[in-house]
């Protein structure tokens, strides 16, 4: 099982092979070469599967899991914010005018990579590309017991003791000497180990069982 975990950051994608006792990281230029590197399953930490409205249950109840941190999950993805604006405020004025939520400057600014994995995805629906939350993946490793802040440096050394647990000896020498000129903070290359780790091991999503499926027939499913 060659299992890949991409996440996003400014100059592009970190992405972690796990292929048996053989890891890997690299960092990429766009989705298309992240996800040139042979795998039999992928794992991403972006929204796969969008509504008009930005509501999913998906969301919904990856914000439960993680209480009292719901606000670790961004909310309110949709196809019409960045193919109909290039301005958060004027996007904010129209999804007034539809009745629907405005949406957070953090998750604006997650446009350029949500629609390119949207795109690579529509055109390749062959390939086992999932949507999966590293938060999720973190609460499952510790046992369901909240994380402090990745951004904390206690939050760091707890993630990568879990990392360790499952075999990912390199996360060191990953966040240490790999990462340094890439543009990539550490965060990044936790969060794309943890669904690495969510595409492996395939336990459990939200919602459980068949997915529901947007306009274009993608999973609004999140995997852990």
């Amino acid at each position: 099982m060659r299992a890949l975990g991409l996440d996003g950051f400014s100059r592009g994608w970190v992405a972690v092979l796990l292929d048996g006792d053989r890891h890997e990281i690299r960092f990429c230029r766009d989705i298309a070469e992240a996800l040139s590197i042979g795998f039999d399953r992928a794992a991403i930490d972006i929204p796969i599967g969008m509504t008009d409205d930005g509501e999913r249950a998906c969301d919904l109840l990856a914000r439960e899991r993680l209480r009292p941190h719901f606000s670790r999950v961004f909310t309110g993805a949709r196809r019409w914010l960045w193919t109909e604006f290039s301005d958060p405020d004027r996007a904010n004025e129209d999804a007034v005018r539809r009745g629907q939520k405005r949406v957070s400057r953090q998750l604006w600014h997650l446009g350029p990579k949500i629609m390119e994995v949207d795109g690579f995805v529509r055109a390749n629906p062959a390939q086992d590309i999932r949507e999966a939350h590293p938060e999720l993946v973190y609460l499952r490793l510790n046992g369901t017991k909240p994380l402090p802040s990745k951004k904390s440096e206690d939050g760091i050394r707890l993630r990568c003791r879990l990392l360790k647990r499952q075999g990912i000896r390199a996360i060191d020498r990953w966040l240490a000497d790999e990462r340094l000129g890439t543009g990539a903070k550490r965060d990044d290359v936790l969060d794309a180990c943890a669904v690495a780790i969510a595409a492996r091991d395939v336990t459990g999503c939200v919602p459980e069982g068949s997915a529901p499926r947007d306009a274009y027939g993608l999973p609004m499913q999140i995997w852990s």
